[in-house]
């Protein structure tokens, strides 16, 4: 949203303001991926117009994609239109976008994006419900559950995310079905440069430390996974800090009796708890082996952060989205739908870091809060476009920063929450097929 011209080299009075200005910002000098050449006439809005609509779209809830690309461009187009534009759309499209747009953004004055010196990211996943069409049960169908299949089509998502920002750097999502874990494996190629990938039980297994050990060894990073209990390795020897230098044997995921490879790695083990509550053991494993640069009791700590990642999917779903269920019909569409909920998130990571400035936490800066105020700042700086000076426009943005500056929320506590359910199963019918009775009602007096 700056002033300054942008990297095509325009004026400054030129250059877009508002939400276009921020997404400028976002895609940078190489802008949005074209589509390939095809037959025909050119469409009336290029994937250039379209990429940053459907991004606004998700981002603001109530409204059709038509509405919102009229508030963008002043441009009408059917929704009939915006359906069949979509539904033709490649896939190919959004995943270069998110490749060209996702990327590191922490700095030195953001120290609690960092542990010495090292870029803290999390590696998680998480699924989305869809509505029940016949596009999407046919091709994903539904989860099962101890009490039959689950109530909507699930699509499963996984994204690499910087802690301290809660900045996505890469998205997978499972078009085809693909697991959490499948997913995962496909973004270990973009692992930056000196990080600590942070990951929970579903990693912390022979295969996929083995993956992510070489994907990090390319690029001079380290991980730090929570290891699976019944996995036994064999211990080497014990370290200056009571940790324990481990070998894990890495077998065939098909043929579980064939050993492929040695994995040399360190275990922590920690008894975590709290006076007057039970505790639990935990085991981490990770290839930052020297004890002096890397003290068992930090590490742990700097685990406890992988937490961090289950609220960056919270803002997406209960902060962002505000639906239960995606808007989308289609596979694919849904598909679009997630990949501009994590392209959202990105414009909202660097809106906060923006607004702490480097005095205080970018996480204590409100997410939800800092959503609502920059809707209608963007909205606003775009309708005064070539009636506001530029002294105007500089004027009242610094007047929403600042005011962004007082949303700020106070430290969260530290605490665990049970895996245990609120209400145990009662007696009520399970629903396996949808039915409705139509009819007038019939009233009897008794």
């Amino acid at each position: 949203m700056s002033t300054k011209s942008s990297p095509q080299g325009r004026r400054a009075s030129e250059a877009p303001k508002g939400f276009l200005g921020a997404w400028e910002q976002l895609v940078g000098p190489r802008g949005v991926p074209a589509l390939p050449p095809r037959r025909g006439r050119k469409p009336r809005v290029p994937v250039s117009d379209l990429l940053p609509a459907l991004t606004f779209h998700v981002m603001n809830g109530p409204g059709t994609l038509a509405e919102h690309f009229f508030q963008l461009f002043g441009t009408s187009l059917a929704d009939s239109s915006w359906s069949d534009r979509r539904a033709r759309l490649p896939w190919e499209i959004f995943a270069d976008l998110m490749r060209r747009t996702l990327r590191p953004r922490a700095t030195r004055q953001q120290p609690d994006a960092f542990w010495r010196g090292w870029r803290v990211l999390a590696l998680d996943g998480t699924q989305f419900s869809l509505t029940n069409t016949s596009q999407i049960t046919t091709t994903l169908g539904k989860a099962r559950t101890r009490r039959g299949p689950a109530a909507f089509a699930k699509i499963a998502a996984t994204v690499l995310v910087e802690v301290g920002l809660h900045n996505p750097l890469a998205a997978a999502i499972g078009r085809h079905g693909e697991s959490e874990w499948d997913l995962a494996g496909s973004l270990l190629a973009q692992v930056p440069t000196r990080a600590v990938v942070l990951g929970d039980r579903l990693y912390g297994c022979g295969p996929f430390a083995a993956r992510l050990a070489a994907a990090c060894q390319r690029v001079g990073s380290h991980f730090l996974l929570r290891a699976r209990t019944e996995i036994k390795p064999r211990v080497l020897r014990r370290l200056s800090d009571g940790s324990r230098l481990i070998r894990v044997s890495v077998r065939d995921r098909r043929r579980r009796g064939q050993m492929v490879q040695a994995l040399e790695l360190r275990e922590i083990r920690v008894r975590v708890g709290r006076p007057g509550h039970r505790t639990s053991d935990l085991r981490l494993w990770t290839t930052l082996v020297d004890p002096r640069t890397a003290p068992a009791l930090e590490l742990v700590q700097v685990y406890a952060r992988r937490w961090d990642h289950e609220l960056y999917f919270r803002q997406l779903k209960r902060q962002l989205r505000k639906t239960a269920l995606l808007q989308s019909h289609t596979v694919e569409t849904a598909a679009q739908e997630i990949a501009a909920l994590v392209l959202v998130s990105a414009l909202i990571a660097a809106q906060r870091a923006r607004v702490a400035g480097g005095h205080l936490p970018v996480l204590r800066v409100s997410f939800s809060k800092v959503v609502e105020l920059v809707k209608p700042m963007w909205l606003t700086v775009q309708l005064g476009d070539g009636l506001l000076t530029n002294r105007q426009i500089n004027t009242m943005l610094a007047r929403a920063y600042n005011l962004m500056r007082h949303c700020v929320i106070s430290p969260r506590r530290p605490r665990t929450c049970p895996r245990a359910i609120r209400q145990p199963v009662s007696r009520w019918p399970r629903l396996l097929q949808t039915a409705s009775i139509e009819g007038p009602f019939d009233f009897h007096i008794v």
